[in-house]
């Protein structure tokens, strides 16, 4: 293992980054991270439609949430790969296919979290801050959004853990990711694959423990935080009404 690691780490790692051509672990994080900078504000928004109390928001938007939760991500990927250009006549990369869909998915579940983020905060907040004469949007905007986002951040994080061990998908439509990576390594050295394949298991181990392990931290952080939520809650409106 030592041996593989010696010669072919470098391509695990970065892909034919001396031809130009990135991949391995680097374009694997490269895709996580712009798939969830994309499908932040789209969950985001579902997220409000569905608390927003008017049917003709919240369901559209349960239904795309529970339709897109009854498919195989490897399903969508492939009808995005396949079928999508026959209707629009135009071919997506492998990048930009993991990209729609991984967004596409991950929306229908980061916007639950983001719902329950936002459903976890007290009526009380809301009430106390039409008291002070504000109107429901920056209610919304000020009060409430805020402490749900912070409250969720160890969900957000656990769904990029979700969306890194996704992107082994991009298998199926040759991307260069971390997986493809390892299977060209396993083809090339033909005879042990059983090395190249627990070297694999090992980087997505490390990386996702890590995301995991910072996701329990914040946790923690973030649950010191509200044991003073009283006064936090009284700051936090009082600066709205300002």
């Amino acid at each position: 293992m030592i041996e593989i690691l010696s010669d072919y780490g470098p391509f695990l790692l970065f892909g034919d980054y001396h031809r130009g051509i990135l991949g391995g672990l680097a374009l694997t994080l490269l895709i996580a991270a712009v798939s969830l900078a994309l499908t932040f504000p789209f969950a985001l928004t579902v997220a409000l439609m569905r608390t927003s109390g008017r049917k003709w928001l919240s369901r559209p938007a349960a239904c795309f949430v529970y339709g897109v939760r009854g498919i195989p991500l490897l399903m969508l990927i492939l009808w995005i790969y396949f079928f999508l250009p026959v209707v629009a006549g135009d071919i997506l990369s492998p990048f930009s296919t993991i990209v729609v869909a991984l967004v596409i998915f991950q929306a229908a579940y980061l916007s639950e979290v983001f719902r329950a983020g936002i459903e976890a905060i007290s009526p009380g907040q809301s009430e106390a801050g039409l008291a002070l004469g504000l109107r429901r949007p920056v209610i919304l905007l000020k009060i409430i959004l805020p402490q749900a986002l912070v409250n969720v951040i160890p969900g957000i994080i656990s769904q990029f853990t979700m969306i890194i061990k996704e992107t082994s998908l991009g298998y199926v439509i040759a991307l260069h990711e971390l997986t493809f990576s390892a299977a060209q390594v396993s083809g090339t050295l033909m005879t042990r694959p059983m090395e190249v394949y627990l070297i694999l298991a090992a980087i997505y181990f490390v990386v996702c423990f890590t995301m995991s392990s910072c996701a329990r931290f914040i946790e923690r952080r973030i649950a010191l935080r509200r044991s003073g939520g009283g006064q936090a809650m009284t700051q936090t409106i009082a600066r709205a009404g300002a």
